[in-house]
């Protein structure tokens, strides 16, 4: 892997001072994206909470609205959560109505796992309410503004995604 000679410093600039020392949270990338991403998922969930989803629901609602029919290991790829998780969130879900899950014929070992008919009723509902909370977070930014952040955002995932350290989904450790 790659990495850039000169690196990004996040914060502002200014010059060395007795408290360079100090990591500064509101200078660190990782503190902002995570308190970003909590107030996403803030947002969401009182938006989608009425509806009888839960955050913890909606990357894989959308995963199976993609594409409908995935195995448990499939959406744990896509969605990049690890398959204990993933089955008490699959489990939660079809208690609630949302999925039901097909055994595989050819494998009885695996299922797939299909969307209810309440599920589709609710995508279009819970479509908008992700959008409404996108335009929340994104009030004053312009497109290009937003579109350059998604790009950026989809740098860094994929630089932590290949970075030898970082682990995989479901391996409970790093990559080799």
């Amino acid at each position: 892997m790659e990495v850039a000679a000169d690196p990004v410093v996040v914060g502002p600039a200014r010059g060395p001072s007795v408290s360079d020392a100090v990591f500064r949270r509101e200078e660190s990338l990782g503190y902002q994206v995570n308190h970003l991403a909590r107030l996403l998922a803030q947002t969401l969930r009182d938006r989608i909470e009425p509806l009888g989803v839960v955050p913890g629901q909606f990357a894989q609602l959308l995963a199976l609205y993609e594409e409908d029919g995935l195995t448990q290991s499939q959406l744990c790829e896509r969605v990049r959560i690890e398959q204990p998780t993933m089955a008490n969130t699959l489990a939660r879900m079809q208690r609630d109505g949302l999925i039901e899950r097909v055994p595989d014929p050819a494998d009885s070992r695996r299922s797939f796992v299909h969307l209810t008919p309440r599920a589709r009723e609710l995508e279009a509902s819970l479509t908008a309410a992700a959008r409404e909370g996108n335009q929340v977070a994104t009030a004053g930014l312009d497109r290009a503004q937003v579109d350059a952040f998604m790009a950026m955002a989809a740098q860094m995932i994929g630089n932590l995604q290949g970075d030898d350290r970082t682990a995989a989904p479901g391996s409970g450790r790093a990559k080799q």
